[in-house]
């Protein structure tokens, strides 16, 4: 059929009038009456397919020429949280407008579609509506300005700032400011402020663009209000569990204004709109980890201050036992927990007792944060390493052991392990409890005895052996025992069995016969002090020794020191009687060893000191002769002119010798004495003098060289045979010939050591790498 030019104008016309965005307009007149003509026309000329795609091309335009421009326009970098407020209620506002005036022409252009044969899809959507509002989000997200955030980010604090408030201060009282709108509460404007939010996202959601266009922005709106949360709530507090209190506020707080965003102000979603549900939900599961997330990283951060403060911080341990179970962290806390302890605890400006301290309480921290012991093996390995290579590691230990009074961790503990012992032999093996260990754990150890190591086998696995916590143990015994003056067996008696629980009864049977030594020489000193000799003797002064099984207890050090005549007779009386007491035993006595009391009277003065045999010798040589030379007093004590200076101090800070001339000493008179700057109270209650606080026993390297000094005559054998070997050939040789010796477990760099100092004192000659005999 053929159109007159005319007639196809007037058609042209009518469909420009029911679809004027063809002229670049929205609004028109058009009725329902008047557009079922124009459908009509539409329907003669065939063109329905064309006429709606002409229709949505304009369309497009017009949304990406008028609508998304006005839309953005809004979206201003502005400072201020109101402003920013307001322009986005009205770019909301206005977009909204906009498409609500294209209802009208949607109906129409429904109908039309209707009527087409191709069924075609509208922008991916079923119907034109849908295909509309698809075309809106496209357009306007195809435009996205950069900083499009800042006013979203800035109306939805304001608005959350009033939610919040309104929550937590429902009661202004007689606040002068609002919380939450922080204008004057005469003039509040939280109201308004409420009421906006809730019809911004109304719309929001109708246009289906809430989502796609505040999603990130909120979520990361609420993230950043969960950490200054966080911060706020719980820095620094670990005696209290915040973990519930966190929980409740994401419920009560943020979940519930989430749901008031979604669902348009209603506190709760439509039951049948399961789209709205399971959006929220997932939100606030998202929310939840980031919540766990946040809240743990804080306290890893915290961890080394929290493990300290143990056991008053178990509630913050608790809170993150809970929270590793909910997130991946377990690598960060161990990573953390390492750095800080290396940092903070590992370097030599901590003392050795306040580094085992720490870890003792970082043992039972991490043992109550994960029992599978997996955190613990892993963190506490450089620490490990530390102590290993610490000289005073074992005495601090053994001395912790053994120390009296609540402070003592290590002390608890082994009372703590022998009330164990009792309870875990009437024990079963509980196999309905059993878990496997964490996919973290290291599968070369047993997941047995990483759970069973309690602390002091933890602290003795450092070195790998209880010899050696053993054998220090004997020295500080025998330290305690020799420098107490009224000795407290039964103390020491129990903790030796304390330790016998621990160590077993065979490492520990030297220290039954040193406590035994004790009560003997008590026993023995009353018998002897009935010889008549002897109490003729004692009529000058008296006498008392403790007599020691000479191969029970740790070598003593080897000084020397020269008696006076009358103690050495003495001395020789109480032996001669000891002989008789005890038939084919007799006496060596270690004259350096023991304490002296001793009355002194210089002029008006009269003194009580409990001094050292050395230093009641030297006083006793001046009660002869009141003027001694250094060398004098070396050839009469026997003693190095070294240890004869420093020792002399003591006497010299009394107040009782002064130095005439170097190296010349004199006795003080009672005149010069009054004028010594040493009170009198202060004398009187002296024990022992400064150094007399060191141990009497050689240290362990002392005894090494006594052990290795069994080599020194297959040294010299050697060498007289071969002339002159190196220091690997003799270590070789060694190994071949001195294999059942004592001691024998001497390595390379021992054998050096030993070598080098028998070269300074010129007993070996070192030439060109080669150890000979020097020449007679």
């Amino acid at each position: 059929m053929s159109y007159k030019k005319e007639e196809l104008k007037i058609y042209w016309n009518k469909i420009n009038y029911a679809f004027p965005i063809l002229n670049d307009t929205i609004f028109s007149d058009c009725d329902v009456a008047e557009y079922e003509e124009v459908q009509q026309i539409i329907i003669g000329l065939g063109i329905q397919i064309k006429i709606r795609d002409l229709v949505f091309i304009h369309i497009e335009k017009y949304l990406r020429q008028h609508v998304a421009p006005m839309f953005w326009a809004k979206f201003m970098k502005v400072e201020e949280e109101v402003k920013g407020f307001q322009l986005f209620k009205s770019a909301v506002n206005e977009l909204f407008e906009a498409v609500t005036n294209f209802s009208g022409m949607l109906q129409r252009l429904s109908i039309l579609n209707n009527s087409c044969s191709d069924s075609k899809p509208i922008y991916g959507e079923k119907d034109v509506v849908s295909g509309f509002k698809q075309l809106v989000r496209a357009t306007l997200l195809s435009q996205l300005p950069l900083d499009f955030q800042i006013i979203i980010n800035h109306f939805y604090k304001v608005s959350f700032n009033v939610f919040d408030n309104e929550y937590e201060n429902s009661d202004m009282g007689e606040d002068v400011i609002c919380a939450g709108c922080s204008n004057e509460c005469t003039d509040c404007n939280c109201r308004y402020i409420v009421k906006v939010f809730h019809e911004t996202n109304r719309k929001l959601m109708e246009l289906q663009l809430l989502e796609r266009l505040t999603g990130q922005v909120l979520t990361n709106f609420i993230q950043m209000r969960i950490e200054s949360h966080i911060q706020k709530l719980c820095k620094g507090s670990f005696y209290v569990s915040h973990i519930s209190f966190l929980e409740n506020w994401l419920d009560t707080t943020v979940m519930s204004w989430l749901t008031r965003i979604y669902c348009g102000g209603s506190s709760k979603p439509s039951p049948d709109d399961k789209n709205i549900q399971n959006a929220i939900l997932k939100f606030k599961q998202k929310l939840s980890y980031f919540l766990y997330y946040s809240y743990t990283k804080l306290r890893i951060d915290q961890l080394f201050n929290i493990i300290i403060e143990y056991p008053d911080s178990q509630p913050a341990v608790d809170d993150i036992k809970l929270c590793l179970e909910k997130t991946d962290l377990r690598t960060t806390l161990c990573k953390s927990l390492q750095t800080a302890l290396e940092t903070r605890l590992l370097h030599p400006g901590v003392n050795t007792p306040d580094i085992l301290t720490a870890y003792v309480t970082t043992i039972r921290a991490l043992r109550h944060l994960d029992p599978s012991g997996v955190i613990l093996e892993t963190v506490t390995k450089p620490v490990r390493n530390y102590l290993r290579n610490r000289d005073d590691t074992v005495r601090s230990v053994v001395s912790s052991l053994t120390e009296d009074g609540a402070g003592s961790e290590l002390a608890e503990e082994l009372v703590k392990y022998a009330a164990e012992i009792d309870a875990d032999s009437d024990r079963d093996e509980a196999w309905d409890e059993w878990n496997p260990d964490p996919v973290d754990a290291d599968p070369t150890l047993e997941s047995s005895e990483r759970r069973a190591n309690d602390i002091i086998s933890m602290l003795v696995n450092v070195y790998g052996s209880k010899e050696l916590f053993v054998n220090e143990y004997r020295t500080l015994l025998a330290d305690r025992l020799l420098a107490q003056g009224a000795i407290n067996t039964e103390k020491e008696i129990r903790y030796l069995e304390l330790l016998k629980l621990r160590f077993g009864e065979s490492q520990l049977h030297y220290c039954e016969v040193m406590l035994k030594d004790i009560s003997d020489s008590k026993r023995i000193n009353a018998l002897i002090h009935q010889d008549k000799e002897i109490e003729t003797l004692n009529k000058k002064f008296t006498s008392n020794a403790m007599i020691l099984s000479a191969q029970f207890w740790p070598p003593f050090k080897d000084e020397s020191l020269e008696l006076p005549e009358e103690i050495k007779q003495h001395f020789e009386a109480y032996t001669k009687s000891f002989e008789a007491l005890k038939g084919n035993r007799t006496l060596s006595w270690k004259p350096h060893l023991g304490n002296v009391n001793i009355e002194i009277e210089i002029g008006d003065k009269k003194l009580d000191l409990t001094v050292s045999p050395f230093n009641a010798t030297l006083i006793m040589h001046f009660q002869d002769k009141p003027e001694w030379s250094i060398d004098e007093l070396h050839k009469v004590m026997k003693v190095p002119v070294t240890i004869l200076r420093r020792k002399i101090t003591y006497w010299q800070s009394m107040g009782l010798i002064a130095e005439k001339n170097t190296d010349y000493y004199v006795l003080v008179d009672g005149s010069d004495a009054n004028k010594a700057n040493v009170a009198t109270n202060q004398v009187q209650e002296m024990i022992c003098e400064d150094d007399e606080t060191e141990s009497v026993m050689a240290s362990a390297h002392d005894q090494r060289e006594g052990e290795l000094q069994v080599f020194w005559s297959y040294i010299v054998g050697m060498l007289t045979n071969l002339d002159s070997l190196p220091l690997d050939r003799i270590h070789q040789m060694l190994k071949m010939f001195a294999s059942q010796a004592p001691g024998t477990e001497c390595s390379l760099q021992e054998l050096r050591q030993f070598l080098d100092t028998k070269v300074r004192t010129h007993q070996l000659v070192l030439q060109g790498g080669m150890y000979k005999l020097p020449k007679t």
